[in-house]
């Protein structure tokens, strides 16, 4: 008896129409009941597994639209160039100009790396340094840390209002509301453009850092990022038309 062959196309098939996909589920799209004929033809082609919800999760790098952090989400399961959380972690604090508190990786990664980082930095892969009561995670090099701690000791001398926003939890409780409150006073569209602004110069990690701050989806905060750079959006008239100081008809003397 022939035994029984089964496609990978199958597979790129239901990836493609669900995205993403755990093991029983691919097993049950290709038809067997043994996981590794699942990975056997997941090899057949290039597919990533998920740094969150375990790694539970499988796609293929056709399906996956990474961003320029190189990570990329669907329906809320994540993924990274890097493959792991680990090597994901190492790589983004390595190439961050002015390193990561634990806080500010989260807010870029969507889970939680306290772990992670520990044990890249017990493997000697990240160096951490004591700063305003918390560490700083740097890149492993030495010269390259010593950069980093520089430029962060820079950023936190000089506060400024209209600086990037790189982590709330270091927000002056009075600029917070006043961001707040400012932010409450604008239009829908107005608040859509203002949050996209902030984003940009928060620079990266800035959709999930200003719509953590402001209360926004983060797609929205995208989308409005994405506006500015386009210029995808109508400048409209302040006053409505017919407002302001009606004009007064200059009299001739007689």
């Amino acid at each position: 008896m022939r035994p029984i062959e089964f496609s990978p196309e199958t597979i790129r098939a239901f990836l493609h129409k669900q995205k993403i996909a755990t093991v029983t589920e691919l097993m049950a799209a290709l038809g067997t009941t043994g996981e590794r004929t699942v990975f056997r033809k997941l090899a057949e082609m290039s597919y990533r597994t998920s740094y969150s919800h375990c790694g539970r999760y499988y796609t293929l790098d056709e399906i996956a639209r990474f961003d320029h952090l190189g990570l990329w989400s669907h329906q809320g399961v994540r993924f990274s160039e890097r493959g792991t959380l680990l090597n994901a972690a190492a790589a983004l604090v390595d190439e961050a100009d002015d390193g990561f508190f634990i806080e500010e990786l989260d807010n870029v990664l969507h889970v939680s790396t306290k772990d992670a980082l520990r044990k890249l930095v017990r493997g000697g892969r990240l160096k951490r340094e004591l700063m305003v009561e918390r560490f700083l995670y740097c890149s492993g090099d030495e010269e390259r840390k010593r950069q980093q701690i520089a430029l962060r000791e820079a950023q936190l001398a000089e506060p400024r209002v209209f600086g990037r926003v790189r982590d709330t939890a270091l927000l002056p409780d009075e600029l917070r509301a006043a961001i707040v409150l400012f932010f409450g006073m604008l239009d829908e569209k107005q608040r859509r453009l203002f949050a996209g602004l902030e984003a940009l110069k928060s620079g990266r990690g800035g959709d999930a850092i200003i719509g953590e701050l402001l209360g926004m989806d983060e797609d929205t905060v995208a989308r409005g990022r994405r506006e500015l750079l386009e210029h995808d959006f109508e400048i409209e008239r302040v006053r409505a038309t017919g407002g302001g100081r009606k004009v007064v008809e200059k009299k001739r003397r007689k």
